[in-house]
């Protein structure tokens, strides 16, 4: 399945469905941060997505990352939160989603690297490499946010 994102587009189709969804910020001790290349779109992310009725918000980004690359990581804090309306998902399959993302601070605890049927490949990059990769910039604007000081994203 495919999906398209759109940003304050008014040609994007209107949602259909809201999302609640967690993602990681998996920073090593060098200080890179752990990213993925999405299947459905080619583009990179950190790991995550929707959540499931049985688990909290942090179970799920500590799943999505180990389903995602295979390494075990533990949430230490909060990155922030992303409900912008005018980020828009449309998927192949005719869901059209808002999403409201919780983007947690994590870090490895073990773990084997390995790619999903959802990641062609995932990788450790510093700041610098990271604003070279092919991302949305909704996805770019929480890494600049993961790899930031400052108090979590409010919005």
């Amino acid at each position: 399945m495919s999906r398209t994102e759109y940003y304050d587009d008014p040609n994007a189709p209107v949602p259909n469905s809201l999302v609640v969804a967690a993602s990681a910020a998996v920073v090593d001790d060098k200080g890179r941060l752990l990213l993925q290349r999405r299947v459905d779109n080619g583009l990179w992310a950190m790991p995550g997505g929707a959540m499931e009725m049985t688990e909290s918000l942090p179970e799920t980004a500590v799943r999505e990352v180990r389903e995602e690359t295979g390494y075990e990581v533990e949430v230490i804090g909060l990155v922030g939160t992303y409900t912008d309306a005018r980020h828009i998902i449309a998927y192949s399959d005719g869901e059209v989603r808002r999403q409201f993302n919780v983007c947690f601070r994590a870090r490895l605890v073990g773990g084997v690297p390995a790619v999903s049927d959802e990641s062609h490949e995932m990788d450790w990059f510093s700041v610098e490499e990271a604003e070279e990769l092919s991302m949305h910039h909704t996805q770019r604007l929480r890494v600049k946010h993961a790899l930031g000081q400052g108090a979590p994203h409010p919005g």
